[in-house]
């Protein structure tokens, strides 16, 4: 198990998140005691296909509405004509 201090967590924050990723734990020290333990919350799992139909269904069922970018800002600043005129930059 490696070990950071309390004060090494704002300088070494890469090196932490890099160990975590890499599945291992990491004591966390403060005032020259060991006070937690930072563990990795889950194994990061390879994408599969059934994982990928699972997650379409799921935007299916949302049914969120299929608006491009532009077409969102369009309609935005049309409204925002209306509600305070012309004069808007």
């Amino acid at each position: 198990m490696q070990v950071i201090t309390t004060t090494e967590l704002r300088t070494r924050s890469k090196d932490l998140i890099k160990t975590l990723q890499e599945g291992r734990s990491v004591g966390l020290i403060h005032r020259s005691k060991v006070v937690a333990e930072i563990k990795p919350v889950y194994d990061a799992k390879p994408l599969t296909e059934e994982g990928v139909k699972r997650i379409q269904e799921a935007a299916k069922k949302l049914n969120l509405p299929k608006l491009a970018y532009k077409e969102r800002e369009k309609i935005y600043r049309k409204h925002l004509r209306q509600k305070y005129g012309m004069d808007l930059s």
